[in-house]
């Protein structure tokens, strides 16, 4: 019997999968990239406790941690232009414009290129300031102005870095960015070892943030070799630096800047208002608070990996199938994405509430007091974060999936009336008037994710987001 073969929407090889394995095909590599990444922040983390023990570990570890938290501040602002290439670049290969596709990875180099040292630059100036408002104390404050002062040079690596890597991502491409973040991260470990504890050791936090300017360095140089010998596809689009025309154009770099201004101040934002609560837990009169705050907050970012991996994946393909004209398909995507994700993170979040405590050992080990104290402070935050993560799967996956659409104002619009109710209302007075300990502060954010996830799913419901023209 005769079976019916679907019209292919979308080019090349990717068209020809299911769009459940369009989306897993997707999601794969990302996955492992994030992965890489989290051991490498976990990689520092470890590093930093076997630097010194008693009160100078935790000094090191509330350094790391603000300076990490700072550092992805400087990541918020560069994957901004970066998520403007993606929609743009995506809806090129839906409908296969090639030319379009090359012009816009091409104005978003020299865009984010631009954007990465003027970010560099003024954080680097406003450093004293951004450390002052947390309330570290003055050794913890020290350490972390010395890591933040060299990981400010990474800014312009990671403008012209992350507009490369979304540009393949928004051709179906996920493959070759893993492989080069691999050989990134794995420089990173290396380099940090050999700074701290090596050949070239003894240089302490300042180690760490030097192994991580080299890495950068490296994945630049990987990046653009490869998108220079990258060989044209005859059936898709696909993205090549090989004989493109390097001048500024205004059009393609405003269309760029449009998708990526309210992304970049939906995600600056988020992070103020996140350093708001960051500073009030510096205050709290319970010890151990903020190195517990970050500690938990490394766990649970084990529970990011899929769902932002399939995130990714849904962004670039809802951003294809408008491009081809299929906003159905689009949103088939992220209904599936959203259900991928939230399988996957359940199961994590199990093991945050089975093995809280086992977790947080992974990452902070020792029977010290102080390490003890840590442990135990942070172990209920993880339990807690565990029965949230379906919810956390769907705001992540529907925020990326309509911010690859190109509709970030939206986003933006509902991630700020949200998150300053919570963040910037319910968790100050609490802890302000009502003496909320860690817990209390982090059930007021998981209902943040809660009602995020209630937020973003009617929005896409509503369906306006398919008829945005970027």
């Amino acid at each position: 019997m005769a079976t019916t073969v679907p019209d292919q929407i979308l080019p090349g090889r990717l068209g020809r999968l299911p769009l459940s394995r369009q989306v897993l095909n997707l999601a794969l590599w990302p996955f492992l990239e994030q992965i890489l990444s989290f051991a490498v922040g976990t990689v520092d983390l470890v590093f930093a406790g076997r630097m010194a023990t008693g009160a100078e570990r935790v000094v090191l570890l509330d350094a790391l941690g603000l300076g990490g938290y700072l550092s992805w501040l400087m990541m918020i602002i560069q994957s901004a232009v970066a998520g403007g290439v993606m929609a743009i670049v995506s809806r090129a290969a839906g409908k296969g414009n090639q030319a379009e596709a090359d012009d816009g990875l091409v104005q978003g180099i020299l865009v984010g290129g631009v954007v990465g040292t003027s970010s560099g630059i003024l954080l680097y100036l406003l450093i004293p300031w951004t450390v002052s408002i947390f309330g570290l104390a003055d050794a913890a404050a020290v350490q972390a102005g010395i890591y933040l002062r060299i990981v400010c040079l990474t800014c312009p690596l990671l403008g012209f870095f992350y507009a490369c890597t979304y540009a393949l991502r928004a051709v179906g491409d996920t493959r070759s960015p893993f492989f080069i973040i691999l050989a990134v991260n794995l420089t990173n470990i290396a380099l940090s070892w050999a700074f701290v504890f090596g050949p070239f050791g003894n240089q302490g936090i300042a180690g760490l943030a030097w192994g991580s300017v080299a890495a950068w360095t490296l994945g630049l140089v990987l990046i653009l070799s490869f998108l220079y010998r990258k060989p044209a596809e005859i059936d898709s689009v696909t993205v090549c630096l090989a004989q493109v025309h390097w001048r500024f154009r205004r059009r393609m770099s405003c269309r760029i800047l449009k998708v990526a201004w309210p992304q970049g101040l939906d995600m600056t934002g988020m992070w103020f208002i996140n350093a708001l609560t960051v500073g009030l837990i510096t205050r709290m009169p319970f010890e151990g608070s903020l190195g517990a705050h970050f500690i938990g907050i490394r766990v649970e970012s084990m529970s990011f990996l899929p769902g932002y991996a399939i995130g990714t994946a849904g962004a670039a393909l809802v951003g294809q199938y408008l491009g081809a004209q299929r906003p159905d398909q689009a949103a088939r995507v992220i209904r599936t994405s959203s259900a991928f994700a939230a399988t996957f993170m359940a199961l994590i979040g199990l093991s945050f509430i089975l093995f809280p405590a086992a977790l947080v050992q992974l990452i902070l080990p020792g029977t010290d007091s102080e390490a003890r104290l840590l442990v135990e402070k942070a172990a209920p935050l993880v339990f807690l974060c565990g029965f949230f993560q379906p919810a956390f799967a769907v705001a992540l996956v529907v925020k990326n999936c309509l911010r690859g659409a190109g509709d970030t104002r939206t986003v933006m619009l509902y991630s700020y009336l949200v998150l300053i109710f919570y963040r910037a209302l319910v968790i100050p007075i609490g802890i302000l008037h009502f003496h909320f300990n860690l817990q209390q502060v982090w059930f007021c954010m998981m209902l943040d994710i809660a009602t995020q996830a209630l937020v973003f799913w009617r929005v896409f419901r509503k369906g306006r987001w398919q008829s945005l023209r970027v």
